[in-house]
């Protein structure tokens, strides 16, 4: 493999584990779509969409 497609793997299975520890919590995930839209995904499979005013500035 190239070093492209390994770094994809290894995103991918990052994203995995953190869903995995999400529901092991019972708790969520943030992240960002590939349409550029932040959405918190439960740990039940629910999914929400974020606007900008609901995240974080810290």
């Amino acid at each position: 493999m190239n070093r492209i497609q390994d770094l994809s793997k290894f995103i991918k299975l990052t994203g995995d584990r953190a869903k995995l520890d999400a529901k092991a919590n019972g708790t969520y995930i943030v992240y960002k779509t590939r349409e550029g839209e932040f959405v918190k995904e439960s740990s039940n499979g629910e999914v929400e969409r974020m606007n900008e005013q609901d995240l974080p500035h810290e």
